[in-house]
């Protein structure tokens, strides 16, 4: 029976039937008693079910789409049921992209299908739907535009608003040969979940960001402008709204602007409400590798890598306040791989740094020097490191017996070797997914290895039973008493459930 801090579940489960505790305790006791059965060595992540598809598989809190997200099972049960399948749609209305919206607990909404999680779906035809996430019936249709192709759906506050983006205008070559100059590179709509409000529409036009603007994305109500120029500039989207929108619009109401067109209906769309005709001041801008820069931890810091191949795989810390680099600030494991390692804010919140190489992982936290409230020092929490007998790579045995010692040094990353390939947190769990992977036997064999969220300390390792190939692309997913496997084939994409099973200790 497993023991949650000097008393076991079945102490609890009683505690709890009697109603000791408030709701929130209890939520935390629940979690707490499914973290200790998870680790308990008694218990075993099965694999119950399979299913291939032809095109890309999604998954996202309980939810497995097929089919581009026309197919839905829940990977709540003991094995994935069928939710629900949505009606064929011809290429035409195909789903491009589509987000989860959970519904908000702490607020009344104006109808009851805005209480229940639903999914946004974009079509190839720019419609925006909302379909029940639970049933598969659609609950409201939009339309976007008969100029504009839509493609991408994003969040900008995650189940608050999200934006919808446009492919990128491009100018045919013989265009260009005319003189034709066309300065518009893409169009954002944007709107609010629960229920379902326009926030407007924008143009990202060249003639006002810069003639070396190459993409955009809106994050955390900051609009972030890429440039050819390996220069990302930040700008206040709250302050776009104040000063550059020109008219409310309503979804379903009349545009009396447009002749008393309604808004989101077809063939009329939503029209361009939000005219910025001045570059808006810069809240932000750095030269950064691959346009990545990544805003985060307490206090605020950001990370990038210097817009210099050479600076590849170097990670430089710095404050966002002032811009100063902090003391240890720069992060370089000195990998000699095919694939870099890579580093990211740690979602938990705590505003800790994870940096993960082949062989290293680097859980890392921002303090601040005694002596300066301003400079900070950047300091190794806890590592997790793969299992490696470097001294026994450098050496083969011929079939002779003799010894030969390698001249050469293999890969950080090589399939001989055992490697990190990916990192999951399981925020109510608290604890580290980090899937583990080495070549035996001509085929790839991974394990999901489980650690502590605070310690770094190692709690369990599940086999997966299927290979693992190195060549093909894989997702992982660890979801309190599942993992879920997605990876592509040579033919086909494919699911793999496993599932907490009572061990043969429990029989």
């Amino acid at each position: 029976m497993p023991q949650l801090r000097g008393k076991n579940v079945a102490t609890y489960l009683d505690l709890r039937s009697r109603g000791i505790f408030d709701a929130g305790t209890l939520s935390k006791l629940n979690l707490k008693i499914l973290r200790g059965l998870v680790l308990q060595d008694s218990k075993d992540f099965t694999k119950v079910w399979t299913k291939s598809s032809k095109s890309t598989i999604f998954y996202e809190s309980g939810r497995i789409y097929f089919e581009n997200y026309q197919c839905c099972f829940s990977s709540l049960p003991s094995e994935p049921q069928l939710l629900y399948e949505l009606p064929k749609r011809s290429k035409a209305e195909k789903i491009e992209d589509a987000l989860l919206c959970q519904c908000p607990l702490d607020k009344g909404l104006p109808t009851p299908s805005d209480q229940k999680p639903s999914l946004l779906a974009l079509t190839s035809n720019n419609w925006l739907y909302r379909f029940s996430a639970v049933t598969g019936q659609q609950l409201e249709k939009v339309y976007l535009s008969p100029h504009h192709k839509f493609r991408y759906l994003g969040w900008d506050v995650s189940q608050e608003t999200f934006y919808v983006k446009s492919i990128q205008n491009k100018v045919t070559s013989s265009a260009r040969q005319a003189g034709f100059n066309q300065n518009t590179l893409l169009y954002l709509a944007v709107f609010r979940v629960f229920p379902l409000q326009l926030v407007g529409v924008l143009e990202i036009n060249k003639s006002i960001f810069g003639s070396t603007v190459i993409d955009v994305v809106l994050s955390q109500g900051v609009l972030a402008v890429s440039h050819s120029t390996k220069t990302v500039k930040l700008y206040s989207f709250e302050d776009i709204l104040n000063k550059y929108i020109r008219t409310e619009l309503v979804l379903g109401e009349q545009c009396h602007s447009e002749g008393g067109k309604t808004v989101g209906e077809a063939p009329f769309g939503i029209p361009v409400n939000i005219h910025i005709n001045e570059c808006p001041p810069v809240l932000f801008e750095v030269s950064c590798f691959d346009n990545g820069v990544q805003i985060g931890g307490h206090p605020w810091h950001y990370i990038f890598t210097l817009p210099h191949k050479k600076h590849q795989g170097s990670y430089r810390i710095c404050s966002l306040k002032d811009n100063t680099l902090a003391k240890h600030g720069i992060q370089d494991m000195k990998c000699c791989s095919l694939e870099s390692d890579w580093i990211y804010f740690h979602p938990d919140d705590s505003g800790r740094i994870i940096h993960v190489g082949p062989s290293t992982i680097n859980v890392l936290k921002i303090l601040s020097e005694l002596e300066s409230d301003s400079q900070f020092d950047i300091v190794k929490e806890f590592s997790i490191t793969a299992h490696r007998d470097n001294a026994a790579s450098q050496i083969n045995v011929t079939s002779s017996g003799r010894t030969v010692k390698r001249r050469f040094y293999q890969l950080d990353d090589d399939p001989d070797r055992e490697t990190f390939r990916m990192v999951e947190y399981e925020d109510e769990l608290d604890l580290l997914a980090v899937v583990e992977v080495t070549h035996r036997e001509d085929e790839g064999k991974a394990h999901v290895r489980l650690h502590d969220n605070n310690t770094g300390a190692l709690l369990k390792r599940v086999p997966l039973v299927e290979s693992w190939d190195v060549t093909y692309s894989h997702e992982l997913f660890f979801d309190r008493d599942t993992i879920v496997h997605i990876e592509q084939t040579k033919n086909n994409f494919c699911c793999h459930v496993y599932k907490i099973s009572r061990g043969q200790a429990d029989e």
